[in-house]
C-alpha cells in the first residue's frame, strides 16, 4: 500500500487561501485506488494560519501576506506539522500544490504578488525533500510515475 501525503486543496477541501475550491481531476482519481492511501494535508491551516487569509508568497528567505506581514513562523510550523504527519503514515512521496509557498516544488511565485514565477520550493515541499521524501506538483501525475499513475 502506498502511502501519499496530498495537498488538501487539490482534494478539493477548501482550505485554499481564498477559500476557493479547487479540486484537481488527477489527484482525485488517486481515490478510486485499491493501493493508495491519500494522507491529505494543508500546511498553512497546520500552521494557525485562518481560511480564507490573505495570499502569502516566498521573499528574501521568509514569507511574507500580501499586507507585508512575516507569516514565517506560521509556514515553518505547518511544514514541521506535515513532515510529522508524512513521517507517522511512513509517506515517500508527496504530491503538493504547484507555485503554493507553502507546497511549491521547483517553481513559486516570486514575492511581487504580480503572477511571477521563479525557481524555488515552498517551506513545506523543502522541508520534506531535506527528510527525504519526494514531492512532485500535480501537473507531474502521470508523467512522473507511469506505474504509480496510470
Amino acid at each position: 500500500m502506498e502511502m501519499i501525503l496530498v495537498s488538501a486543496c487539490l482534494l478539493g477541501i477548501g482550505c485554499q487561501y481564498s477559500r476557493e475550491i479547487k479540486a484537481d481531476e488527477r489527484v482525485c482519481k488517486l481515490l478510486e485506488r485499491k493501493d493508495v492511501v491519500l494522507i491529505p494535508v494543508c500546511p498553512e491551516q497546520l500552521g494557525g494560519l485562518p481560511t480564507p487569509r490573505e495570499p502569502a508568497e516566498r521573499k528574501d528567505g521568509g514569507v511574507w501576506n500580501r499586507s507585508g506581514e512575516n507569516v514565517t513562523k506560521q509556514f515553518l510550523y505547518g511544514a514541521r506539522e506535515a513532515l510529522k504527519l508524512a513521517r507517522m503514515y511512513g509517506c515517500s512521496l508527496a504530491i503538493l500544490k504547484e507555485r503554493s509557498p507553502s507546497c511549491g516544488s521547483g517553481k513559486i511565485y516570486d514575492g511581487s504578488f504580480a503572477g511571477n514565477v521563479v525557481d524555488g520550493d515552498g517551506v513545506t515541499a523543502e522541508l520534506l525533500k531535506e527528510h527525504g521524501i519526494r514531492v512532485i506538483g500535480e501537473s507531474q501525475i502521470g508523467a512522473e510515475d507511469k506505474t504509480l499513475f496510470q
